[in-house]
């Protein structure tokens, strides 16, 4: 699973024309989940999205997290993000998850995120066409991929 957090001023998710989430100070998160995730590699980066310190403190040094700053966080899908590219020119999503596989990893990480942060947070619609705005704060743009833990 390979997750692409975006420190935020704002951000918002525009569906069929329609705004279907937006939010304040906080984090865009983008998720690609791949055929060989499970339930803890959701929990790892759940973990980690709600400590990371990329927020800046009084001294302006980033010292702070999602938590820290009781900010907001907007979770988008992106298969894209498994994409393979050693070969050619075009994009390979192979490594991408199906339906079956991805959408209860996705549920269950937009769960967990919501009961360890004691609120809600927003999203867009899985697999859906989606327009993402963002202004990125500082950029402060962060990759973090499940399986390389160790």
């Amino acid at each position: 699973m390979k997750l692409v957090i975006q420190r935020v001023k704002q951000s918002s998710v525009q569906i069929d024309n329609k705004i279907k989430a937006e939010i304040g100070k906080g984090l865009l998160v983008l998720i690609g989940i791949s055929q060989e995730d499970n339930k803890l590699d959701v929990e790892w980066l759940v973990n980690k999205v709600l400590n990371i310190r990329i927020f800046n403190d009084s001294d302006g040094v980033m010292n702070k997290s999602i938590i820290d700053i009781k900010g907001e966080i907007l979770i988008i899908s992106q298969f894209t993000l498994m994409a393979l590219t050693k070969k050619g020119n075009r994009p390979s999503y192979i490594k991408s998850a199906s339906h079956e596989i991805a959408i209860p990893l996705y549920n269950y990480f937009i769960e967990l995120l919501e009961f360890k942060i004691k609120k809600g947070v927003k999203t867009g619609i899985f697999g859906a066409d989606m327009k993402v705005r963002l202004l990125n704060d500082g950029p402060v743009t962060i990759i973090i991929d499940s399986k390389n833990k160790e």
